[in-house]
């Protein structure tokens, strides 16, 4: 189930599966950890290039929203403009073993390349409400795993990979994909976003413009009784890949245009949700930043110019808004440690107070 099988009136024109592998050579996989009363989460892979050239620098940029979070190998991302290798995000506490687990696997399979020196991109929100957070659970291997599994096409949505143990407007949240397709003159592009959504207060969501905190305010475990998690808190990492050609300062503009899409769906931005943005553009081939040998070059880069920027910003908003909405939808209930109960959103209530109203 995705947002737009339940009829809501989303715009824009999304690629063949509606997801950020819409955009070429872009895959995605994960690993899910399930386990006992107390183990729910999970590592997600994005790959910028099809494994074999995931190495090639595409061009980059980040932005923070808030910066209660974490995204390392922002510096370098910073001065350089350059991404390579697999992105990856998973819980707070798992930054460590999923990034010693992007050096295992590009030593592997790449070792040219590791010889030199790697700064992995690993992103994270926090699923401490669901899942035994301070367990060692995640281990390298499970980073392994979910980049071995990353492919083209459809993308699961929901309680998997990351996005396993994470809460949307205190219901059950996670992973979620959109993408829209960019007509450029003779040519098209895609634009593709993908969420981990654990951001929101209750009173906060809204769907197609239609405020539904109050009218689903019931049933919002995690919000009252004993928890003491501030209303609103968790975070959220957004990726945005595009295949159009851009600069990083350009690719920076598009992570700026994130918040937009995240707030047509109600957040304001807790203090205690974090919200980094990144965003790359596979449509030029970079020199790596590695140690030189031979003789010097140049890049020579193709770019759309900044004054044909405002339809790729639009893709990025409406991207955003499906994807939180797809992985809300796409989420089921779920309990966890310590008894503690996220409620899946009420989607046929939902259709009744946004379709039908």
């Amino acid at each position: 189930m995705r947002a737009r099988d339940l009829g809501l009136p989303l715009t824009g024109a999304t690629g063949p599966h509606n997801a950020i592998t819409d955009v070429p050579g872009v895959e995605v996989g994960y690993t899910t950890l399930i386990e006992g009363d107390s183990v729910r989460t999970g590592v997600t892979a994005i790959l910028p290039r099809a494994r074999a050239e995931v190495h090639v620098p595409c061009a980059a940029g980040r932005y923070s929203l808030n910066g209660n979070g974490e995204m390392t190998g922002s510096a370098f991302l910073d001065e350089t403009g350059l991404l390579r290798l697999p992105v990856l995000i998973t819980n707070t506490h798992a930054i460590g073993p999923c990034h010693r687990g992007v050096i295992d696997w590009t030593a592997r399979e790449q070792p040219r390349v590791a010889d030199q020196w790697l700064l992995p991109v690993v992103a994270e929100t926090w699923d401490g409400y669901l899942n035994d957070i301070n367990g060692p659970h995640i281990q390298p291997s499970h980073a392994v795993a979910a980049i071995d599994a990353a492919a083209g096409g459809p993308v699961a949505e929901g309680s998997v990979g990351g996005g396993t143990g994470m809460n949307c407007y205190a219901f059950k949240g996670g992973s979620g994909t959109s993408s829209r397709v960019v007509a450029y003159g003779q040519d098209s592009y895609t634009v593709g976003a993908f969420v981990q959504a654990n951001f929101g207060s209750r009173t906060e969501l809204t769907v197609c413009g239609v405020p539904l905190g109050e009218a689903l305010a019931d049933d919002n475990p995690m919000e009252g009784g004993d928890w003491l998690i501030p209303a609103g808190a968790g975070s959220v990492i957004a990726v945005i890949a595009t295949d159009a050609p851009m600069l990083p300062g350009q690719c920076t503009a598009l992570a700026r245009r994130v918040p937009l899409g995240l707030a047509r769906t109600g957040t304001t931005g807790s203090h205690f949700s974090g919200d980094i943005f990144l965003a790359f553009s596979t449509g030029n081939t970079l020199t790596p930043s590695e140690f030189p040998v031979g003789e010097p070059g140049y890049d020579t880069l193709r770019t759309v110019p900044w004054n044909r920027m405002d339809d790729f910003y639009t893709a990025v908003v409406q991207a955003v808004e499906e994807a939180v909405l797809n992985a809300l939808v796409a989420a089921t209930d779920m309990t966890g440690r310590n008894g503690h109960r996220s409620p899946a959103l009420p989607t046929d209530r939902l259709v009744e107070l946004v379709v039908k109203r």
